[in-house]
């Protein structure tokens, strides 16, 4: 119907490299006939924290196999993870996931610290019983969160024992990693991190509708998303093929203009008016000091109102885009 009207999706055959849809599952009940519909839109699926303890192992060898059965890759999060490495039984559980039949095991940093030579110990263990490991970055507790460089640091970390992708954390959607305290994407942070590591690269947990059409709205069908309910699959793949998420008809009520000095909302009209500028092209159309642009620009970073990345013609130089109203 109206197939003219869409988008079609460049990794549209499973397995995707890119454009990765990563559901959980929280043992909610659901029709199978309707899963069938929607199940290749889904990627990878988490048996959510420590729900694979509660059932038989019988049980649970099903549940991977119905989910295999459609061609979805079925992981272990990180916090039972954790757990068996506190406990000191994470030989034991690697078997036993390897003998269930799962395909990716989630490992995180929130109550323990691992150095870069445990870590390549964790995926070479992984991996000599066919299981991915996917690194996942950030803490839960928004009290706890950590630096730019701290979160780059671990990114790096990541990458240098191997990991294809890395998950970033996003727990509830809160004051974590990319979002504040209302569940806004922080662009200055997602600008910053994404200069320093391809967005392919990155699996981004959203578990608020807002940030996956955000994100999407941002990076393109390609991106990658986590935390993902079975409820929202289909609008999801709805936006990868260019159909407009709700925020863009204007229900978002978290729409924000510039504050600051008159040089900062002058900057802010700038950039709004010409979509794309670096810093030496506003400092020649305003004529503001640098050190007056620099200051403004900051400012409506913190504010979530303009998103850095790096020119793709010179790696050195950076652009500055202004963040659509429809995306906020």
């Amino acid at each position: 119907m109206l197939d003219h009207l869409s988008i079609k999706r460049i990794d549209w055959q499973k397995p995707r490299k890119e454009g990765l849809t990563y559901i959980v599952d929280k043992f909610q009940g659901f029709d199978a006939e309707n899963f069938k519909i929607i199940s290749s839109f889904i990627d990878m699926v988490k048996i959510y924290g420590a729900l694979p303890l509660m059932i038989t192992d019988d049980q649970l060898a099903k549940r991977i196999s119905f989910y295999h059965h459609h061609d979805i890759y079925v992981s272990l999060g990180s916090t039972l993870t954790e757990f068996a490495l506190l406990e000191k039984s994470f030989d034991t559980y690697v078997e036993d996931a390897h003998r269930l039949g799962f395909d990716i095991i989630e490992i995180g940093e929130n109550n323990i610290d691992l150095t870069t030579e445990r870590k390549r110990e964790i995926a070479e263990k992984l991996r000599s019983k066919d299981l991915t490991p996917l690194w996942k970055i950030g803490k839960k507790d928004p009290r706890r969160q950590l630096s730019f460089d701290q979160t780059v640091a671990k990114i790096n970390e990541a990458i240098a024992v191997g990991a294809e992708k890395i998950l970033l954390e996003g727990n509830l959607g809160y004051a974590v990693n990319i979002y504040d305290e209302k569940g806004n994407v922080k662009w200055n942070i997602v600008g910053a991190v994404t200069s320093k590591i391809s967005p392919n690269r990155i699996i981004f947990e959203t578990p608020l509708e807002i940030q996956q059409s955000a994100l999407i709205a941002e990076f393109g069908q390609r991106v990658n998303l986590g935390e993902i309910n079975l409820e929202n699959v289909m609008s999801i793949e709805s936006q990868r093929k260019g159909f407009l998420s709700r925020s863009s008809y204007g229900i978002s009520s978290m729409k924000k203009i510039a504050k600051g000095s008159p040089a900062t909302k002058f900057i802010y009209y700038v950039i709004k008016t010409k979509h794309s500028l670096e810093q030496s092209e506003i400092i020649n159309i305003t004529n503001l000091p640098r050190r007056t642009v620099q200051t403004g620009l900051e400012e409506l970073k913190e504010q979530g109102l303009i998103v850095e990345k790096t020119n793709l013609d010179d790696i050195r130089k950076k652009v500055y885009h202004v963040v659509q109203d429809e995306w906020i």
